[in-house]
């Protein structure tokens, strides 16, 4: 028989399979994203019955098969239990594990995918940051780790640093001022947005939520976060009508 594999992780979604099964899909950070059976999980006294509900972050043994693995034990460190108390926390909770199951693989490294995740969803639980500025920090460091984040480091033109303060949704990033061409289509960008991009994009991620907005700095971050997703992410996401 195969060895057993220990997996950190944590519950994307669950479905039912037959009478007492479930199929898991896991973000792990071994093996990144993952689909497993649990057997007999769906039974009252099973001690897979907690493990495998979505949002159970922990430790997985599973055993490798050809085309999925199967979870035979769960030991749960975080249920992320107080998310269930409000509904509209619950659901952009939810969005935020539908963003990770859709763009996570299989056998890459998602290291960074589940401390984002992780990271986020106890923010959520916290409840020191409004859950709107939660999610558009969650978006914008999302496109960071899949490679297709917008350039706000320099002048896609010529590579300057300075004064950079037209956003060339055409060009994916910024124009200094000395590139910018009459006529050409662009969002101008303060100063202080332009440094709370740089900020979310590239600190480390244990201090990724630690700064607050002002209500004009928020809505000019969701502004530019809600076009940039919407204009390279051609994906509808269920969850996304409940928030």
């Amino acid at each position: 028989m195969a060895d057993s594999l220990l997996l950190n992780g944590i519950v994307l979604s669950s479905m039912p399979m037959g009478e007492n099964d479930r199929r898991i899909v896991l973000l792990t950070k071994e093996r990144g994203q993952i689909s497993a059976f649990a057997r007999g999980a769906r039974k009252p006294k099973s001690p897979l019955s907690a493990g495998t509900n979505p949002f159970s972050f922990g430790t997985f043994r599973a055993f490798e098969g050809r085309n999925s693995y199967t979870v035979v034990e769960a030991s749960v460190k975080k249920y992320f239990d107080k998310l269930s108390m409000d509904y509209d926390v619950m659901c952009m909770a939810s969005y935020f594990l539908e963003v990770a199951e859709y763009f996570s693989g299989e056998n890459i490294d998602e290291t960074d995918r589940l401390n984002l995740l992780y990271l986020s969803l106890s923010v959520l639980e916290a409840g020191k940051l409004p859950r709107e500025l939660v999610r558009r920090v969650y978006e914008l460091r999302t496109l960071r780790i899949n490679g297709e984040y917008p350039n706000v480091f320099s002048c896609v033109g010529c590579g300057s640093k300075e004064h950079l303060h037209t956003y060339s949704p055409s060009h994916y990033g910024m124009v200094c001022d000395d590139c910018v061409e009459p006529g050409m289509p662009g969002v101008k960008v303060s100063e202080d947005l332009l440094y709370v991009l740089q900020f979310i994009l590239s600190v480390d991620m244990k201090k990724l939520y630690s700064f607050e907005l002002s209500d004009e700095l928020f809505r000019g971050l969701e502004d530019f976060v809600k076009a940039y997703w919407h204009q390279n992410i051609d994906h509808t996401f269920k969850t996304e009508r409940f928030i």
